[in-house]
């Protein structure tokens, strides 16, 4: 078994989630990407670093890290015999959206309505967002 490990942004502004396509990939997908030895400057921060970074490449904006959200593992669409690792951070925008050249589209989603061609783990980590915002909200 081979493994990837992932860090990708959740941002989420009134109630809607930034997802883009890019690459070959036909399907929406958190902004993020798999973690690269660059990342392991600082060993303690790679995969917060892995965040930012990725959200500079493809969205041309920093984030401030809010918090973890739901890590996941999903099998890889081409690579037979490879689990992907996805840790995803709940994030704050910090400027505008000036996309990369391998971004496709994108766009804003209601949250409550998301599109069919998510990548799989875009609606549980939306749903644990949704869980853990009226725990909070409760309290």
């Amino acid at each position: 078994m081979n493994f990837i490990i992932a860090s990708g942004s959740v941002i989420i502004e009134n109630n809607k989630v930034l997802l883009n396509k890019h690459g070959k990939d036909n399907f929406w997908k958190f902004v993020g990407g798999r973690v690269e030895d660059s990342d392991f400057e600082d060993e303690i921060m790679s995969l917060e670093n892995t965040c930012r970074r990725r959200v500079k490449e493809e969205m041309g904006f920093d984030v401030e890290i809010i918090r973890t959200l739901k890590p996941m593992m999903v099998k890889h669409q081409t690579k037979e015999n490879t689990q992907v690792i996805l840790i995803h951070f709940l994030s704050k925008r910090l400027g505008e959206i000036n996309p990369g050249a391998d971004i496709r589209e994108w766009n804003w989603f209601d949250i409550n309505n998301l599109p069919d061609d998510c990548a799989p783990n875009i609606g549980p980590v939306v749903e644990d967002y949704l869980r853990t915002k009226v725990l909070n909200d409760k309290q």
